[in-house]
């Protein structure tokens, strides 16, 4: 199954699931694909679409993906790397008016950089990924966030 993830952003991303229509056409992808798709209104005959998805069945279809296909939302790419998934993220932009700037490129890039995702940057490129994201194996993502609180606590107890 492959969950595509585009956020609660107030803007349309109908580019990726164009995108995707024409992979499910071309049977690029063969998989279920089911879509919190937020406020994109978008009809499909392939893929389930939900607006918003309740955070335990949410958790539950992270688990259960056997690839993750998101907007470049940090919380997105950071739920779907702590479970292990294969990800591709491409980046909502301002010129398609899917955001207020371009600070997703910049967020993709820098988990592709690492090896936590696979970053697609050019809508076109996207079949092209899904096709060799079998042969990609992300980099395991771990978490700094003890690290962070004890410099803070660290901080606090001696000031």
């Amino acid at each position: 199954m492959i969950l595509v993830l585009l956020g609660t952003q107030n803007n349309s991303f109908h580019r990726l699931l164009d995108a995707l229509e024409e992979c499910i056409e071309n049977q690029i992808i063969q998989d279920q694909v089911i879509v919190q798709c937020g406020y994109t209104r978008f009809t499909s005959k392939y893929m389930e679409l939900i607006d918003f998805i309740p955070v335990d069945e949410f958790d539950t279809l992270i688990n259960e993906a056997d690839l993750i296909i998101t907007h470049g939302g940090v919380g997105s790419i950071i739920n779907s790397i702590k479970a292990r998934k294969k990800v591709i993220a491409v980046p909502r932009l301002n010129k398609y008016n899917e955001h207020v700037n371009n600070h997703q490129v910049q967020i993709i890039k820098t988990f592709d950089e690492k090896g936590f995702i696979k970053g697609v940057f050019d809508i076109s490129q996207l079949a092209n990924t899904l096709l060799t994201i079998d042969n990609f194996t992300p980099a395991p993502y771990v978490s700094n966030n003890e690290k962070i609180l004890g410099i803070i606590s660290n901080y606090i107890d001696n000031n």
